[in-house]
Parts: structure tokens; sequence; C-alpha cells
């Protein structure tokens, strides 16, 4: 089996409740969160000719990626750890074993989507497990149902895919898709198929994440 994420661009308005309510369900510290809403902008601007001095932007776009653990076709996290803590289970979901994990924190390093952190107080490895717990009660991942604009959406890779099937497996500032093969699809918004065209932007709030 394998689980995935579907995000929308389009209704993604950047509000984080989906990283909130993933750090209240998992009771997880300020230092630590399993998923991180990117914003990402672009775009040119010169001086305007006339009266006010006003400048003229060119090209300009904002948008957020809601982003968590992909649970990846190719994890690059499960192919690093040493004793096998870091592995994928028989419901596709990718999360650490507790009790095998030695908290070198080679997952962290190898994750292009740096999903698996190191938990200082108890160190070991930590990250977004799918909610598993939640599924196997046939709930929601508590990030999906906390989305206010239902941005996201979880489930089969391949039913997802049948759903939304104009999805990309990757905007900017994301690793291309050929990196792990992540269980993601997303909705591109046309500030992102602009920032696709152009090449251009920078994350905004890398302190924050």
């Amino acid at each position: 089996m394998a689980f995935g994420f579907f995000f929308d661009n389009a209704r993604c308005t950047g509000c984080k409740t989906c990283e909130m309510a993933c750090k209240d369900y998992h009771n997880l510290g300020v230092e630590a969160t399993f998923r991180r809403v990117i914003d990402y902008e672009g775009g040119t601007w010169r001086p305007a000719h006339g009266a006010g001095g006003v400048e003229e932007v060119e090209g300009v776009f904002a948008y957020h990626v809601s982003l968590a653990c992909n649970h990846c076709g190719n994890p690059a996290c499960t192919k690093v750890c040493p004793t096998g803590a870091m592995h994928k289970d028989e419901a596709g979901l990718v999360w650490p074993d507790e009790r095998k994990c030695i908290g070198c924190g080679y997952c962290t390093m190898a994750c292009p989507y740096h999903a698996p952190f190191i938990d200082q107080r108890l160190k070991r490895s930590s990250k977004c497990d799918g909610c598993r717990e939640r599924q196997a009660e046939g709930k929601l991942p508590i990030c999906v149902e906390a989305c206010p604009t239902r941005a996201l959406d979880c489930g089969e890779p391949l039913e997802l895919a049948q759903r939304h099937p104009d999805a990309v497996r990757s905007i900017l500032p994301l690793p291309a898709e050929d990196a792990t093969w992540p269980n993601l699809l997303i909705a591109p918004s046309p500030a992102a198929l602009l920032a696709a065209e152009t090449g251009q932007g920078s994350i905004a709030n890398w302190e924050e994440i």
C-alpha cells in the first residue's frame, strides 16, 4: 500500500492552521514541527517614470506551500538509517521506530524535504507519521481535518492522481520529484506556474521555518 498528501496551492492562504493543529495534537515544543508552511515570493520592480515616483512591478508573485513528510516512494531517510528504525510500514507510512532509533541524525541529513529532525529532549528522530493512530481509527490526519480552506487531502496516491489529473509532484522551492519520488500531489496556483516559468523567487520566511 501507499499513502500520500494532496495540496491545493491555490486554496492555501498561509494561515498555518495545519501547522498549529499538528503541533498541538502531537504536543510538540516551540522548536519542533512536523508540518511547515513555506512562504515563497518573487518578481522584479523598477522606478516609475511620472508623478509620484511609484515603482512598477513586473511578474510579482507570492504563494504558500504546506509541507510535511511526503511518505516517498523511494525515501532517502530509510536508506541511510543504520538500525532500520526509519522504515515504511504496510500502510505506506514512513516513521521511526523509537525502540531502534539511536538519534544519529542521518535521516535528517538525507531527506531533501527536511522532514525528520532530532528531538533533543528524547534524543531520537521524530517526524510526521501521517497520524497513523488516527488513520487506524478511520480518521483523517489532523492537518487535513484542520485546514479551513480544504487545501489538504490525503489517500492512496493513485486515487489522488485520478481525482486531480492536473496535479504535479513539485513546485518551487521543492526539489525535483525524482529525488525521492514523493507521494505528494500539488494543484499549482497561477503564481506557482509563473515562478516555474521565470525560475525566480526565494523563501521569505527562512528564520521561521
